[in-house]
């Protein structure tokens, strides 16, 4: 039986509404079609899109090589799980341990799967190579992390939305400020128990906050003067979205695909998701260097589709986008286009207070309270004047357009962007 045709956004919403969970609150936009920079609405309205499934589109939308990669592979072998091996999955984890720099990856299927993976080789690691009792290791991980929905991960989330009425709640955790390396090390230091430390470089959920510019090197080194595992959560920065290939690349300035300059703060444990499939597929995965990845033997974890030759092909496919066209170079430039338009915006502004942001990763504060609606009655006006946006924490609005955004369309949207504040001005 066919889906039966959808003829409005308001017929649309209201099966949503009826038959599904109500676990999202969207923008009243119905999407039905996206090319590059823009999607359509059922109604036929273009719009950018600047929050790219929250940096999973960094390639833009329905890429025609890596669409080509996932129907070519679709039509010949979508699943064996493994069980069985099949033909794609080595030649794609051969490619993504080179373009990363790591030894050995784990796949996976969604970035919290990737995230819950991370954190079982932490503690394995913790049992099997540093000599913590079994049951007794400890993962820091910082306040206003998001790090996805489990029930482990809510267990160290400072969101009540994400917590309550969902405990029992996971053991094993210590939160520190972030971008506080003294309260790291200081965590380290009352618990020889430390098996890692679970961060992610600029935190997107919370506001797109950037730390100091030292704060990632510097918790690098800690955790490599204690033997602790540095972990970094790159799904939503990582893959040229902040500009570097990784947000870990810190400030980077190479113009090839990677120079791994000095500026590189290689992870223990790198986490990707999102981007890793160019927003196709569900892909992530878990890189380390064989001394960690080893610990994992067979049996002890695992995904039936894992791994699946789909998301392999779509994966590579993916990546060479990101190379191919220069992407993470791209990023950085129109980032620091973006955040200069909107300095000058703001210096004449009191709606806007700042922006922020690496690469084009970005985000403006709304001179509110966090429990205004201001920032959802921006984001709705934005929509109406054809580009799609979200707030975050109350008074925060993201901005991540796909990184194949050129500077005429940069243009035109912080035009959008500072046309549409200006209705809002005190």
């Amino acid at each position: 039986m066919p889906l039966p045709k959808i003829n409005s956004s308001e017929e649309a919403i209201k099966l949503e509404d009826q038959h599904g969970a109500h676990n999202y609150h969207p923008l009243p936009a119905v999407l039905s079609r996206g090319e590059g920079v823009h999607v359509w609405d059922v109604e036929g309205n273009k719009y950018y899109d600047f929050l790219s499934a929250y940096s999973a589109v960094n390639q833009g939308h329905c890429h025609p090589k890596i669409v080509g990669a996932m129907h070519e592979q679709a039509s010949k072998l979508a699943l064996t799980s493994r069980a069985f091996h099949n033909d794609v999955l080595g030649a794609y984890e051969k490619y993504a341990t080179d373009y990363f720099g790591f030894d050995k990856l784990l796949p996976m299927n969604t970035g919290a799967e990737a995230v819950e993976t991370a954190i079982k080789i932490a503690r394995k690691w913790a049992y099997e190579r540093k000599g913590v009792k079994e049951t007794e290791a400890e993962i820091i991980v910082c306040e206003n992390n998001f790090h996805g929905r489990t029930t482990t991960v809510i267990s160290f989330s400072n969101d009540e939305d994400a917590r309550r009425n969902f405990g029992p709640y996971t053991p094993g955790f210590t939160k520190i400020p972030y971008d506080d390396t003294e309260a790291l090390e200081e965590a380290i230091k009352a618990n020889p128990n430390v098996a890692g430390f679970l961060v992610e470089p600029i935190q997107g959920e919370a506001g797109v906050y950037v730390p100091t510019d030292d704060f990632i090197q510097k918790a690098k080194d800690i955790c490599s003067k204690h033997n602790v595992l540095f972990m970094a959560d790159e799904i939503q920065t990582g893959i040229g979205r902040t500009g570097g290939l990784l947000a870990v690349c810190g400030h980077c300035t190479c113009e090839n695909h990677c120079e791994r300059q000095e500026t590189y703060t290689k992870p223990d444990i790198l986490i990707l998701g999102k981007a890793l499939s160019g927003g196709n597929y569900p892909v992530s995965a878990v890189l380390a260097d064989n001394e960690v990845m080893d610990v994992i033997q067979p049996g002890q974890h695992g995904s039936t589709f894992g791994g699946n030759p789909v998301a392999a092909a779509v994966a590579v496919a993916a990546l060479d986008v990101i190379k191919d066209e220069h992407l993470t170079q791209n990023a950085r430039r129109m980032g620091k286009l973006f955040r200069r338009l909107m300095d000058d915006y703001i210096r004449e502004s009191n709606i806007v207070n700042l922006v922020r942001g690496r690469g084009l990763l970005n985000a403006i504060v709304i001179n509110d309270s966090p429990e205004s609606t201001t920032a959802w009655d921006i984001c709705m006006a934005l929509k109406e004047n054809g580009l799609l946006a979200k707030p975050t924490h109350g008074n925060i609005i993201r901005f991540a357009p796909p990184l194949v955004m050129n500077e005429e369309q940069l243009r035109d949207c912080v035009n959008i962007i500072t046309s549409t504040l200006k209705q809002f001005e005190k």
